[in-house]
């Protein structure tokens, strides 16, 4: 069964390095999660620091799922948009679950976990957007109150491969 942790502050050494293996392992089997390649381990680092920047600026929320013994199975945050006339507004910018612990309810026990503590940090609108052929991220997002607004076509290039963007949002 997984619990789930709000990220607060930099991760251990080992959680950051589990998260790490998750996202490797995402993205080794095409996950559509903003990396084409896998990253490296300073990218990864990079990206980390600036989740945790913006979650100790209150700009974004971050939920880690764990496991059995300390075992990562999956993360997502939210951020605020920058602009003023935005920022009653977030984008969910990413959600991945490990690949052996899909279908388990992760993924849905993250995104409603996030969209939660966006409606209790006054956030109007959570937004998001999906590759096209992610048909169960889609499916999941519509299931959680998620509706489509919009679809950029061939918008992402993933290798020699182009998919479609589709924007979801949801009014909290």
């Amino acid at each position: 069964m997984a619990e789930y942790a709000q990220l607060t502050g930099p991760l251990p050494a080992r959680t950051a390095a589990n998260l790490y293996s998750v996202v490797v392992g995402v993205v080794a089997t095409g996950g559509a999660i903003g990396w084409s390649a896998i990253p490296s381990r300073a990218e990864f680092d990079e990206w980390l620091a600036e989740v945790v920047d913006a979650v100790r600026a209150r700009d974004a929320v971050g939920v880690l799922s764990g496991g059995v013994g300390g075992s990562v199975l999956g993360f997502g945050y939210w951020r605020r948009y920058s602009r003023p006339t935005l920022r009653v507004n977030a984008d969910l910018e990413k959600v991945f679950v490990a690949p052996g612990a899909r279908e388990a309810g992760v993924g849905q026990g993250l995104v409603s976990l996030l969209a939660e503590s966006a409606r209790q940090a006054g956030i109007e609108t959570l937004t998001l957007d999906v590759r096209g052929d992610n048909t169960a991220a889609i499916r999941l997002y519509e299931r959680l109150g998620f509706t489509e607004y919009g679809r950029r076509r061939g918008f992402v290039a993933f290798g020699m491969f182009r998919y479609d963007q589709v924007l979801m949002s949801r009014k909290l």
